[in-house]
Formats: C-alpha cells, structure tokens, sequence
C-alpha cells in the first residue's frame, strides 16, 4: 500500500501557488496590453480632425452654433452672458467675432492699412495735438523764452450701423457636415469688406464714415493747410497723366514728410494700376516692381501697393491715386462685439442671419495722405 508523504502535499501546493502567480502575471499582462490599446484609440480619436459641421471652441460657442445658428433655440444662451438688443440679436460669441475680423482684414484693402481701434462703447473720440510747444536750444546760464501753448483737436470718426445679411435653407443648416460658423464668418466678411470698402474711401459721415476722398482737398502745402485737409498734386493734364507720369509720382512721394514715408504705400484701383504698370523711366525700365514672392505686395517706386477697387478712375478732377502713411493718416473704430439676429420668417425656406457692427471713420493726420489730381494745376 502506498502512502502519500507530507513532502509530497507541500510540493504539491506550492505547485498550486506557482500556477496562480503565472496566471496572475498574464492577467496583468493583458490588463496592460488592453491599457495601452485604449491609450492608443483615445490618442487617435484625439487626433482626427472633427466633422466639418461640428462647433470648435467652448460651451459659448458650441450653444450658439448647435442651438441658435442651427435650431433657431435661443434658450440655451439666456444662461450665457450674451448681450442681446431689443430686437432679440445676440452678441456673437469672441471665438466667431475674431473669424470674421481675421478674415476682414484680408480682404478689406483699407483696412489692412489704416489705424483700427475697437471699443466697447457706440462712440470713439480721440484727442491730437496740432501744434504749440515750441522747443529751441539756449546756453547753460541763458534765458529760455516762452513756450507757446500746445494746441488739441479732438477726432470724432463719423460712424454708422454697418449690416449684412447672408441667408442658408434649413436643410443646410440641419446637415451635419455642413461648417456654420466658417460659412457665416466668410459670407458676413465678404458683404461688411464690401461695404466698408467704398465708406472708408468716399463715405460721406452721415451714418457711416467719412472717407478719406471725401474730407476736404486743396493745394496748399503741410505748413499753410488747415488741420483735416488733404494736400493733392496736379497730374499736369486736365483729362489724364502727362507725358511724364513717373514724374508726377516722385513729386507725390516726396511731397510726404520722411516720417510718415516710413510705412507708407500707395491705394489705387484695378484700371489706374493698369495705366501706372506700363508707365517706364528715362532708361525704359519700367516703374512697377511685381512681387518677389507669393502673399508680398507688388511696388511701384519702392513702396508696395494696395488695390482699393472704389478707388475712382482716371478722369478730369478726380483723385486716382492716393499716397500716404493710412495707419497714421486714417482711423477707423469699431465696436467690438457684432450682433446677429436669425431670421426664418421673411424668405422662407431660407433663414436670413441679420448681422450688423458699429463702424466708424474719418482721416486722423492730414499731412500722412497725399493724393494725385487729375488737373493742370
């Protein structure tokens, strides 16, 4: 008869033990191999790229495209602090507000170039000074004459109610690919560059800025002329260039101080860049420079070009070219938050999104813009 040992029922358990620390070291192993899977997903889902339709940016943003732009609910934003007016429009929220100022600025010739302040109130004033405070030199023990008194002018952009009014069919809307806030950020940018584009060359202030083109103009030098009056040089023929146009942009050039030549580039439209483009010098180069590179600037005489397509054409009396320091010689202010209303009752099946920003502008230092005349003298 045999008979199990004491030893042998050790062995045995301690066999038992072994196979259950193996099994155990699998099953971590396989936790952490499940681990680093999910890590993986995680990051993956992390970074691909959302639905074209889906809202960026936080809880502000994502109620007001989901809930307002998309579902016309306007509930989900009375918790926000969103301002709306009497009429019910709401404040976009800052994330889609800097997509359409981003995308103003680059299709906004003017506004490119030109001094933009943004304030939280309807009206923007600025106080300049425009004289006065005579300095001079003396010995050390000599006696200082009197300064004169410095002289002030307060600036008061004329500003207006500037609007657009982009519409969408609900299906749109309801599609899920479909990107809300960059199409409305585009269409809003597009119809506002537009419309301010032609205000802030010949606006006339009544309910929108006074352009540049609309101040007023004489001859008289930056020494004689009234304070917020332009300086123009004639083109030296009553109905188009002279014989030497290349002349005539030299004087305008250096008709501007050195300060403000600093910065300073030249605002034109389609049909006069055509005219100047051809234009050569006495050796039969041409004056035009085209750009070295893409997204610079072409240059006509060393100074780059903005294309302004409100700018008038070549004709008798008119101002075809200007020449100047726009970040010094024209402001424009502007509230910073825009209001939008949605609207799906007067075109339907479209929804309209009535959008509108006060906007102001009027010429900041007259001596910083220079323009050309089509004239004799």
């Amino acid at each position: 008869m045999t008979h199990e040992t004491p030893v042998d029922g050790l062995e045995a358990s301690f066999d038992v033990v072994a196979r259950q620390e193996a099994a155990d070291a699998a099953l971590g192993a396989l936790r952490s191999e499940v681990e680093e899977v999910k890590s993986r997903l995680v990051a993956r889902a992390s970074a691909r790229p959302m639905l074209g339709g889906a809202a960026s940016g936080g809880v502000e943003m994502k109620s007001f495209v989901d809930a307002y732009l998309r579902a016309g609910r306007d509930t989900e934003l009375k918790s926000l602090n969103t301002v709306t007016n009497a009429d019910g429009a709401f404040a976009m929220p800052t994330e889609l507000d800097q997509m359409v100022a981003q995308r103003l600025l680059r299709i906004s010739p003017l506004r490119s170039v030109a001094q933009v302040v943004q304030t939280g109130t309807a009206d923007y004033r600025k106080l300049i000074s425009i004289g006065g405070t005579v300095s001079g030199w003396a010995s050390e023990t000599g006696a200082r004459a009197e300064t004169t008194s410095p002289k002030f002018a307060e600036i008061i952009p004329p500003s207006g109610d500037l609007y657009a009014n982009p519409s969408a069919t609900q299906h749109m809307l309801d599609d899920a690919f479909f990107n809300v806030e960059n199409w409305l950020a585009d269409q809003i940018a597009m119809e506002f560059a537009r419309a301010e584009g032609a205000a802030f060359v010949g606006g006339t202030g009544t309910n929108q800025p006074l352009g540049f083109l609309s101040s007023p103009i004489n001859s008289a030098s930056d020494a004689t002329r009234a304070f917020g009056t332009l300086q123009y040089l004639p083109s030296g023929n009553a109905s188009a260039f002279d014989a030497n146009p290349g002349d005539r942009l030299i004087d305008l050039v250096m008709a501007l101080k050195p300060g403000h030549r600093q910065g300073a580039c030249w605002v034109m439209n389609a049909a006069t860049i055509a005219v100047i483009r051809k234009v050569k010098d006495s050796v039969g180069d041409y004056l035009w420079q085209n750009a070295l590179g893409e997204g610079q600037p072409d240059r006509l005489l060393g100074y780059p070009v903005v294309e302004a397509a409100d700018m008038p054409d070549v004709a008798a009396n008119a101002y075809p070219i200007a020449f100047g320091n726009f970040r010094n010689g024209y402001l424009i202010a502007e509230r910073q938050a825009t209001r939008i209303l949605r609207d799906p009752y007067s075109n339907k099946p479209y929804v309209n999104f009535y959008a509108t920003k006060r906007v102001g502008g009027q010429v900041l230092d007259s001596e910083a813009i220079k323009v050309l005349k089509i004239a004799v003298s």
